[in-house]
């Protein structure tokens, strides 16, 4: 990350207390209504506002067309309102005249139908049209604003995700094969050609993987994949790199959209001045509270520990779900504070004011179609007073004693057709794992493949299908210096280009774990029942243990049996097994196996390496619903369940929401949370 663009937004919100706001789009409105955006935001509490992310085709309506002056007023009333802006080069969304002139500027899908102008997104990465429009359109914005005092941000384009299977993709991606693979020799290697006649004598015969009569070869798609983030990373450093050569100082950004399937933020991550993320939790499911925390914990880490900017949420329904649960005020408010307890120095929504026309008319806004009188509106009023009351958090760190490790390629690779089941998902165990994490009050940061390890007491590995050596290596270290590694199955199966590593799997990593596998296999659908070694407590207190999914048929080679399999082709097969190596232990859970059975595991790996909850005690299961995290000096209680919770906490605590003092314990209502920092007496 850029050092000084960095600590302008810190000094942002050291002046201006942490970020309230959302995306404000007055091009939708007249010059009277923003005269009262303002007013209200101002009781609001509002501080940033994101602008103009649509609003190209009102900027330029025909080709090389300028028409500024409804963008100065905007940018002047906010400043006059003491609003920071976040100012979007708008390139999301181009205006219609460019496809209609230019249709290579259109994208084409993997069936060959260009798609035309009329909703959004409606632009090829790979164009060099598109993207010469792009640069013009950023750089005439920035040259024109980059010194006006409400622009403290840049907001670059919107949720990169755009996927094009044109003959302008194609030129792109073999030039992107070149790169990568040098030769068209290597190139076949790499691809495993020699499979189904795909040889190729040139890289001009390769095509991006379109429509086909059956499978795609699984490496051409995961380098299309890679070369798809790679080729809209490249669109976003462009117009970062034309906004900076205007002078621009301001942090630069874009919308990240949590685990996005599309996008590999490991390779995002130093490109953006400060981290932000766009967050849909969808309120009608009991996970999302444990799984939007996994996607926090998430952006954290691609910040490397840094705060980040929570720049998308809904306050209340979204429009675009088959059927859209509203939140409630008290469920705007919680998920708002999660997000801060989790690293978050900003909370925004999208958007300011709900929309009457247009596709998102019943996406829910901070300023709903009732108007300010509404308990919308008097909810997002409450939390602009609440952030304001956490402004001593700003900046503050999340301790993390535990990794989870997730890399991109390996999800895409792991997902490719023609495995053994398709039922095996990558982020649904990745989701499953992080849980008994949150159950227990545990933070993690989430680790790349090229990450240092040294410092975490406990490493998991829920789905890795693609294990290279350097991973490994780092793996065995942590291990023999205390660390306590857990894996899951179907992992180390392929090398970088997902070719299959042959030999007991998981290859690279067996000596680590004592044990190996010959063959994985689909589980039948009554699933395949387990039984817990006598001297495993934890696993003898499940009820019902067994695998389902996938399996693994493991043999020992020094590690102990933590549980088998009991009957059907599986008989007396190890399931579970742990083997101590060095100062810590490495955890093999063979199969996908139930959550009571996974709870085990992984509460055993952090009782044994000694893993703090964020009360500083050892990690046991926390009362159901209730999140304990802690962020500098502050532990947030977040109860997320349907009744009161209580709960000892040793000392004297202050409410940093309430100002209520505590001692030794505290009690929270459904859906309310507690800010607790230390009362200290002198």
């Amino acid at each position: 990350m850029t050092t000084a663009p960095r600590r302008a937004f810190d000094a942002l919100i050291t002046e201006r207390g942490l970020g309230f706001g959302g995306d404000y789009n007055p091009e939708q409105w007249s010059p009277d209504v923003w005269r009262e955006d303002v007013e209200l935001m101002r009781q609001a509490g509002v501080n940033l506002v994101t602008v103009g992310v649509f609003s190209w085709a009102m900027i330029e309506p025909t080709p090389g067309a300028r028409e500024w002056g409804w963008l100065d007023e905007v940018l002047d009333l906010l400043h006059a309102g003491g609003i920071a802006v976040d100012l979007a080069a708008p390139v999301a969304s181009p205006p219609p005249w460019l496809g209609i002139r230019h249709p290579e500027t259109l994208p084409v899908d993997r069936d060959g139908v260009r798609l035309i102008p009329g909703s959004r997104n409606q632009f090829s990465p790979a164009s060099r049209v598109y993207r010469e429009h792009a640069a013009a359109i950023t750089r005439d914005l920035a040259e024109r604003y980059a010194q006006h005092p409400a622009v403290r941000m840049w907001h670059v384009g919107n949720e990169y995700g755009q996927v094009d299977h044109g003959d302008e993709a194609a030129r792109e991606f073999r030039l992107w094969l070149r790169r990568r693979h040098g030769t068209i020799d290597a190139l076949n290697d790499a691809w495993g050609t020699a499979f189904w006649s795909q040889r190729y004598a040139d890289f001009d015969e390769i095509l991006p993987p379109r429509r086909m009569p059956y499978l795609v070869n699984p490496t051409q798609s995961l380098d299309f994949r890679r070369y798809t983030s790679d080729q809209l990373l490249q669109c976003y450093r462009e117009l970062r790199d034309v906004i900076r050569e205007t002078g621009a100082t301001q942090p630069i950004t874009t919308n990240f959209m949590g685990f996005h399937a599309l996008t590999d933020y490991w390779a995002w991550a130093d490109d953006v001045d400060v981290v932000a993320d766009d967050q849909y939790p969808d309120p009608a499911s009991p996970e999302s509270p444990s799984d939007i925390a996994l996607v926090q914990d998430l952006m954290r880490s691609l910040g490397g520990g840094r705060s980040w900017v929570l720049m998308e949420q809904a306050i209340s329904a979204t429009s675009w779900r088959e059927h859209n649960v509203p939140k409630s005020p008290l469920r705007a408010r919680r998920d708002s504070l999660q997000a801060v307890a989790r690293g978050a120095d900003a909370v925004c929504y999208f958007q300011w004011r709900q929309a009457r026309a247009g596709a998102e008319r019943f996406h829910s806004a901070m300023l709903p179609h009732a108007g300010a009188d509404s308990d919308v509106f008097r909810g997002v009023c409450r939390q602009g007073e609440d952030l304001t009351r956490l402004s001593s958090v700003a900046g503050a760190s999340v301790p993390a004693e535990v990794a989870i490790l997730f890399d991109w390629s390996s999800w895409w690779a792991g997902e490719e057709p023609a495995r053994p089941t398709e039922r095996l998902r990558t982020m649904t165990e990745v989701n499953r794992w992080y849980r008994e994490l949150w159950r227990r009050g545990v933070a993690a940061d989430v680790v790349s493949t090229t990450s240092d390890l040294s410092e975490y007491r406990t490493i998991l590995v829920p789905h890795a299908y693609i294990v290279e050596p350097d991973t490994a290596t780092a793996l065995r270290a942590a291990v023999e210096s205390g660390a306590h590694v857990v894996i899951g199955p179907f992992s180390g199966v392929a090398d970088a280009n997902a070719q299959v590593l042959t030999g007991r799997s998981p290859v690279l990593l067996r000596d680590l774990l004592g044990a190996s596998s010959e063959e994985w296999g689909a589980v039948p659908e009554a699933g395949s029942p387990l039984t817990a070694d006598a001297r495993w407590d934890a696993g003898r207190a499940v009820a019902q243990p067994q695998a389902e999914i996938l399996a693994e048929r493991l043999r020992t080679e020094g590690a102990d049996v933590l549980a088998r399999h009991t009957g059907g082709d599986l008989d007396g097969i190890p399931a579970l097994t742990r083997h101590a190596v060095g100062d810590g232990a490495a955890w093999y859970v063979g199969a996908v196996v139930d959550q009571a059975t996974l709870s085990a595991v992984i509460g055993g790996a952090l009782a044994d390496a000694g893993v703090t909850d964020a009360f500083g005690g050892p990690a046991g299961v926390l009362p159901e619903g209730l999140e304990a995290v802690r962020r500098g000096d502050v532990l947030f209680l977040l109860n997320h369940a349907d009744t009161r919770t209580d709960i000892a906490v040793d000392g004297s605590y202050v409410d940093l929401l309430t100002g209520e003092e505590t001692i030794d314990g505290v009690g929270i209502a459904p859906g309310e949370v507690r800010a607790l920092t230390e009362r200290r007496t002198w």
